[in-house]
């Protein structure tokens, strides 16, 4: 397991910050539709899982997936209560419910997902 160091705290940052970006775009574009196809919705669900996986690859770090994960989950959650003036930009529909859940499943599945092992070095472990 990698030690503690403040670069890594700072990927965690930027994770949560990237993930946060994502979320607030997936949250106010998931309701789009174009000609009755919920183009929103897709991609936000793809442009989701992107980071996620993205940040989880190119840092080989859970935590820093975990991380983008999160900040998408909590944009989410603060932009889908009810506004001062009443509006509301997450509705209690089967978008809205899908988007909802997309972020924790996926978030879950890439911080869950086994890491690669290298083949040499697994052989040289066994030695």
């Amino acid at each position: 397991m990698p030690r503690f160091s403040f670069l890594r705290l700072a990927a965690w940052v930027v994770a949560l910050i990237v993930g946060a970006i994502y979320g607030a775009a997936g949250t106010v574009s998931h309701a789009y539709r174009l000609l009755g196809i919920p183009v929103g919705l897709v991609l936000a669900m793809v442009a989701g899982a992107a980071v996620i996986i993205a940040v989880r690859l190119l840092t080989a770090d859970r935590w820093a997936a975990l991380a983008a994960g999160l900040g998408a989950m909590g944009i989410t959650i603060v932009l889908s209560g009810t506004g001062a003036g009443g509006s509301v930009i997450v509705p209690q529909s089967i978008l809205g419910v899908v988007w909802t859940l997309w972020l924790p499943l996926v978030t879950a599945l890439v911080v869950a997902w086994p890491e690669r092992v290298d083949r040499g070095r697994a052989a040289e472990a066994a030695d």
